[in-house]
């Protein structure tokens, strides 16, 4: 598949993330239905990584950024994204980004980009995973927790509308497949964009970024045996989050999402995983911490 017939939900998210200059550093962008009634963490993320990359010089890439979600965003309104240039050095550019709406600070977000040098080479294996294409879909993941009726219609199609710009596949039952029988903190996907892109290696790492806050906090909900978000057993957002890119990637080739979480306390629940190539490279390095809370009857 080329770049040309890209399917129409990947054609809408890139549109989302090619953000409209208004100002010098200061960017506007829109946003799209999540699976519940507020704006992604993913995408004002992406977006805001997408502002800064596009104050650097063009020989730097991203290679860490450091994120906290600080107030619900709004879907209905337009998200204002301004730039402090921090500091550019010889190898080095640092920026600061704060997403605004409403006149508040919804999101903020540092970023480093390094130009690319020689150094030490060494990595963590990949783990054993069975291959992409023989995993179900993930339309055919969602067949048996409708049956079972751990999800309605509704949840259903607003999960599939979500993700369709993604191509991800679990390795395992993802939470809402295993409500009421907890089990190892662990989970694995597959993950790829559901169509060919440039060769912008910006592009790629927004839209890695994008992904990784669609199933990070699931090891957490494993471990309890909850459904999460989409099944209502439990509600919650994402804190902060935090990202680190070893080696090149593209997003429209598989990925694999190794995930785990070390701990959950006090309404709060964290995820750490790695991101590798198909080939076995690690790519990416990941953290994030959620609230996550049980509904009250």
């Amino acid at each position: 598949m080329s770049p040309d017939d890209r399917p129409d939900a990947l054609e809408d998210l890139l549109d989302l993330l090619d953000l409209e200059r208004i100002e010098e550093d200061i960017f506007r962008g829109l946003s799209r239905l999540a699976v519940i009634p507020r704006v992604f963490g993913g995408q004002v993320a992406a977006q805001a990584l997408v502002a800064a990359g596009r104050t650097v010089p063009a020989d730097r890439t991203a290679h860490s950024l450091h994120a906290y979600f600080l107030r619900t965003g709004d879907v209905g309104a337009p998200i204002v994204y301004t730039v402090d240039r921090i500091r550019d050095g010889r190898s080095f550019s640092s920026r600061r980004v704060v997403a605004i709406q409403h006149g508040q600070p919804i999101f903020h977000l540092s970023a480093s980009f390094h130009t690319y040098e020689e150094g030490l080479e060494h990595q963590s294996p990949m783990p054993p995973a069975p291959d992409p294409e023989t995993l179900p879909t993930a339309a055919e993941t969602l067949l048996p927790s409708h049956a079972a009726g751990f999800m309605d219609q509704e949840a259903a199609d607003r999960l599939l509308e979500a993700r369709a710009a993604v191509d991800l596949r679990y390795v395992d039952s993802p939470p809402y497949g295993s409500v009421g029988t907890p089990r190892e903190p662990r989970s694995q996907v597959w993950f790829r964009t559901a169509g060919k892109l440039t060769d912008d290696p910006l592009l790629h790492i927004c839209l890695a970024t994008y992904v990784s806050d669609m199933t990070l906090l699931d090891p957490v909900l494993l471990a309890h045996g909850r459904g999460g978000w989409v099944t209502g057993d439990v509600v919650g957002a994402s804190l902060d989050h935090a990202m680190w890119f070893h080696r090149p990637f593209r997003a429209d080739e598989w990925l694999l999402y190794d995930q785990t979480s070390p701990s959950s306390h006090g309404g709060r629940g964290l995820g750490q995983a790695r991101i590798y190539t198909r080939d076995g490279s690690l790519a990416i390095s990941v953290i994030q911490e959620g609230v996550i809370r049980v509904p009250r009857d």
